[in-house]
């Protein structure tokens, strides 16, 4: 019974864990460009991401799609997220997302997500925020897809 038992629950965990993201990650609205920026957190413009809970917003054309949200979470982790409405496609009529705290808000279509989880806290949609990748070195951060 219990060799039944401990095969069962093996093959349990074997078909319920998957490496892939695809559904987390698949999403229609936002395409995948590629970029890396770094920015130097000595810099007078970035000053806000040298303290724990502040953030910083880039709307660049070399920053995502609609621009780039930067959230210091602890002077060692930091995210980025992208300021272009998950679920909707982005377009010239609707700009990128503003910033109000840690919270993102779309003016288009009245979405509001947090930045420190990237989830949806306000409006309809079934996408949260897209992540990017921040890599700490030093004085340095460097943001990238």
């Amino acid at each position: 019974m219990k060799r039944f038992l401990f095969f069962s629950l093996l093959s349990i965990l074997i078909t319920g864990c998957s490496s892939s993201d695809d559904g987390r990650n698949n999403n229609p609205n936002l395409v995948d460009v590629n970029f890396r920026f770094q920015i130097n957190l000595d810099f007078p413009q970035y000053n806000q991401l040298n303290f724990p809970g502040n953030q910083i917003a880039i709307y660049d054309d070399l920053a995502g799609i609609g621009g780039v949200v930067i959230y210091n979470v602890n002077n060692d982790l930091y995210l980025a997220y992208e300021l272009s409405d998950p679920n909707h496609v982005p377009d010239e009529d609707c700009p990128g997302m503003t910033m109000n705290g840690i919270e993102a808000t779309c003016s288009c279509e009245e979405n509001v997500y947090n930045i420190v989880t990237g989830e949806q806290v306000e409006g309809d949609g079934e996408y949260a925020m897209k992540a990017y990748r921040v890599e700490a070195n030093g004085r340095f951060l460097t943001i990238s897809n």
